[in-house]
């Protein structure tokens, strides 16, 4: 902190004022790091169906570097063998939005969590989110996201926040609020598949983020809890 005095006569009387001017050295937390980051990942979970969207923007600045990146990927168990149709069913979708780096660090990071919790998603990321929030390295990390198989759907944070959807509809990214609040309008009309409300929704999305294209890659799984309803209900009426 450095204090500067200035001073003057003026009437045989001397004024003086002081400035002060202070220099902030530390570093602001990881938590004041921005939530949303350029990109736009949704996932919809309607009629029997999980579906998962993301555009493919890369954007350095106002400028943008790359049209067409892979930002979702679909994680196999280990006992999955190539060609055995499990690759289109099955496994984990995971979608994320920051810094391309910082993701796969907590895809890998995911990826084991999935192998020592196998069949546990809703476990492995609360451990993932747990790690994330309290490890030194990993809470600078910048970046956010979506996890889904056919029981549950779930957003990871990295103030330690493992989020599940109470209507179905969640996303991650600078254009998640356009095509979250489209998605949600387009659950209530019943002859919309999800691969659908995803499309509908991303296009709004996109029209409207400067950070979102329209270069869409999709991921779809069956939903395992509505096959069980269904089921359930069956048996029932027997």
């Amino acid at each position: 902190m450095n204090r500067i005095a200035l001073g003057s006569t003026r009437g045989g009387f001397r004024l003086a004022a002081s400035i002060t001017r202070a220099y902030s050295t530390t570093t602001p937390p990881a938590s004041a790091s921005p939530t949303w980051h350029g990109t736009t990942i949704l996932c919809v979970r309607k009629n029997g169906k999980v579906c998962m969207m993301g555009d493919g923007q890369v954007s350095m600045g106002s400028v943008v570097v790359k049209p067409n990146a892979k930002k979702i990927r679909r994680i196999m168990p280990k006992q999955t063998t190539p060609g055995d149709g499990g690759e289109d069913q099955g496994g984990t979708i995971v979608g994320f939005a920051g810094s391309t780096a910082d993701a796969f660090t907590l895809l890998e990071r995911l990826e084991g969590k999935l192998d020592e919790y196998p069949g546990q998603l809703a476990r492995s990321c609360v451990e993932l989110a747990k790690g994330w929030r309290t490890d030194k390295y990993l809470r600078r990390l910048e970046a956010s996201l979506l996890v889904a198989d056919g029981n549950v759907a779930l957003e990871i944070t990295g103030n330690g926040d493992v989020l599940e959807s109470h209507d179905g509809v969640l996303g991650v990214g600078s254009g998640s609020h356009y095509a979250i609040a489209a998605a949600r309008a387009l659950m209530t009309v019943p002859d919309v598949s999800a691969e659908e409300v995803c499309q509908r929704s991303m296009d709004i999305a996109s029209d409207m983020c400067v950070y979102t294209n329209k270069s869409f890659m999709l991921e779809v799984m069956d939903d395992d809890k509505k096959a069980d309803d269904d089921e359930g209900k069956a048996v029932d009426k027997e």
